[in-house]
């Protein structure tokens, strides 16, 4: 069994394509690879002073804190910090960097793996350090991910690929792909998405036609696989017992720096 920690810079995540991530299906897909989850923390930012008079938010914020820490995470808060500039400007920061940083470093040197939540290019010398110890570093991101954090990590994974890791459709039935093959002069291609069984994830292909759009798309959308889209299946009118990609749009990019 592989002793494993995850550590989730959960301002990072929130602020970029992750929020309403679920932290349940995140814990199932951990434990897929013969891990054993010694280690699961959220690193998390409260306004105190918002906190103090906003009713609403606090409900919204401790209610969310709640669901964490009722999935098995450990919470690490830090406060919101004001500063005021020589022009009067007010400016609002929390940065966890430190507080992640020194924790997923101590406790890696009795872990075999780290899950690391963020797209923090800072995190790279971190990661660096952890695999120095011995530890498998993975890293899983939404947007604006730092090409070097992607490059450090021994493997890096997109949040959006995981199902059901974000809200999806009604009984799940929204899948998240992106493409790997289209050929513009006849107006279809190949979509690349993940199934998650108890075996683990798998790689599955499926067929889409340019018709399935709902709405206008670029040809170079679908000739780079940095583009998420998502679609519904369907049986192919193609070929008999195949799915194919219907109500077909897209969602983000993997915007990387």
């Amino acid at each position: 069994m592989l002793k494993t920690g995850i550590y989730v810079d959960g301002e990072n995540i929130r602020l970029c394509g992750g929020y309403g991530m679920r932290y349940d299906v995140l814990k199932k897909y951990v434990a897929m690879d013969d891990s054993v989850i010694l280690r699961a923390n959220s690193y998390v930012v409260e306004d105190l002073e918002q906190t103090e008079k906003d009713d609403e938010y606090r409900r919204k914020l401790y209610r969310y804190h709640d669901v964490l820490r009722s999935h098995g995470f450990k919470l690490i808060k830090k406060p919101v910090q004001r500063y005021v500039n020589s022009d009067g400007e007010v400016t609002v920061k929390a940065n966890v960097d430190m507080d992640l940083g020194i924790d997923a470093l101590l406790q890696s040197a009795h872990l075999d793996r780290v899950v690391l939540l963020s797209g923090d290019g800072d995190f790279c010398h971190l990661l660096q350090a952890m695999q120095n110890f011995g530890c498998r570093v993975e890293v899983i991101g939404f947007l604006n991910v730092a090409k070097r954090l992607k490059e450090t990590a021994d493997f890096y994974l997109s949040g959006f690929m995981i199902p059901g890791l974000l809200p999806t459709g009604e009984n799940g039935s929204i899948i998240r792909g992106y493409p790997v093959n289209y050929w513009q002069d006849k107006g279809y291609g190949f979509f690349r998405h993940l199934e998650m069984d108890e075996d683990g994830l798998h790689e599955k292909e499926v067929f889409f036609h340019h018709s399935h759009f709902e709405d206008e798309i670029a040809t170079e959308a679908l000739t780079r696989s940095s583009n998420i889209f998502e679609f519904r299946l369907v049986p192919s009118t193609v070929k008999d017992g195949d799915l194919m990609a219907t109500e077909i749009r897209h969602t983000q990019s993997h915007v990387v720096i």
